[in-house]
């Protein structure tokens, strides 16, 4: 490797740091002021709730690539089993998103 592409690799990894990694450290360094029951950050939870609840949506409804090939009915009854199991496991997200994995692996095994 010549010294001109340690130098660019050099200035990629900087500028990937600057670009990504230094919000969330200013992030961190600011969340000793943020009350997590004011008006602002409630609203910013409730929108960041949505914007992954869309996500989820457009997956299942829209797909695109090869969860195109998966059947509406069981990308549903992934979503559903799921959320099933979300709520009973406590809120246990690992537990949801698993669950809801499984199933969609398992179906598309199943139906070849």
């Amino acid at each position: 490797m010549t010294g001109s592409e340690a130098g660019f690799l050099l200035l990629a990894v900087v500028l990937s740091f600057v670009a990504n990694d230094l919000w969330r450290v200013l992030g961190v360094i600011a969340s000793d002021r943020i009350d997590e029951r004011s008006p602002l950050f409630v609203w910013i939870k409730l929108v960041a709730t949505a914007l992954v609840a869309g996500l989820v949506a457009k997956f299942v409804v829209a797909p695109s690539g090869g969860l195109a090939a998966v059947p509406l009915w069981l990308r549903l009854v992934a979503v559903a089993l799921g959320l099933a199991a979300y709520a009973a496991g406590r809120r246990s997200l690992a537990l949801g998103v698993g669950t809801g994995a499984a199933t969609l692996v398992a179906g598309v095994a199943l139906l070849g």
